[in-house]
């Protein structure tokens, strides 16, 4: 078997917002490059890794329970929004009011 040469290239997959992929399609076809491929191997070329910050938001994992229900309901939306359970949860989460709602007094 021969061995790879250093040229050969390998799939890689990766998720895209919608509008960076719509920058992508314009960026190649701007400097008149034939495949995404070669749009992203150029900006590889060129980005500098060395200075680059990403911003990390930390994260911890959490076990709850939650009801029967409440998970089938989670599972179903999950499905039907194509996102995480978890993405879910946090949405959830982000949407709950600081402070509870006042009670009305009887």
């Amino acid at each position: 078997m021969a061995p790879r040469s250093r040229s050969a290239s390998a799939p890689l997959t990766f998720d895209l917002p919608v509008a960076l992929l719509e920058k992508t399609e314009a960026a190649r076809k701007t400097r008149g490059l034939k495949t995404a491929s070669a749009l992203i191997r150029l900006a590889l070329d060129q980005f500098d890794f060395e200075a680059c910050r990403p911003l990390r938001v930390p994260h911890r994992q959490i076990s709850v329970r939650v009801s029967s229900r409440q998970r089938s309901a989670l599972r179903r939306y999950a499905r039907a929004k194509k996102v995480s359970v978890g993405e879910l949860v946090r949405y959830a989460l982000e949407g709950l009011p600081s402070r509870p709602a006042k009670r009305a007094k009887r």
